[in-house]
């Protein structure tokens, strides 16, 4: 494990870097094998509590995360631990990813984001969806659907507006 593998991502971004050292900190502890985490248990809820609970970062030590990952402006961001990011990829301020509740009370699958996808502020993913690699999700989208890799998509409910290979940072 690379505690340092979103380094790069997060450059000139401290909080960036700290929560996401902290994050691949706190999942490291809890991978360790049976009864051996359980020393680490200290940390995993002083995690809870500085990261999640005083700075509005949800984002769970289970949450499955490819190296990389940039925090821009991180605040209010939700990200279910079902989810799975891919590599390379860029997440803002308040921001949703997660399941949705189904008409007979259950969750949803989370969603997948491939690798380089680019999420906006202000954006909500719910449901089973996949969103493709080096997508852009435009700001103050709610993507409920796929999204193919290289789109950009944006709106309520998104929408493709261009279709190509475009990463913004």
């Amino acid at each position: 494990m690379n505690l340092l593998c979103d380094w790069d991502a997060n450059r000139g971004n401290i909080k960036g870097r700290l929560v996401m050292f902290l994050f691949r900190l706190a999942a490291w502890c809890r991978a360790l094998p049976t009864p051996l985490w359980w020393i680490t248990i200290p940390y995993l809820a002083w995690y809870e509590i500085t990261i999640i609970w005083t700075l509005g970062i949800e984002v769970r030590y289970k949450t499955k995360i490819g190296s990389g990952l940039g925090l821009f402006h991180a605040q209010a961001l939700v990200v279910h631990e079902g989810t799975v990011i891919g590599a390379g990829c860029t997440l803002r301020q308040s921001t949703t990813i997660g399941a949705k509740r189904l008409a007979d009370g259950t969750q949803s699958a989370c969603p997948v984001l491939g690798d380089g996808v680019d999420v906006g502020a202000n954006v909500v993913i719910l449901g089973p969806v996949k969103i493709g690699a080096r997508a852009v999700i435009g700001a103050g989208s709610v993507v409920v659907k796929d999204v193919p890799a290289g789109a950009v998509v944006a709106g309520n409910p998104a929408r493709v507006i261009r279709q190509g290979s475009f990463h913004l940072r």
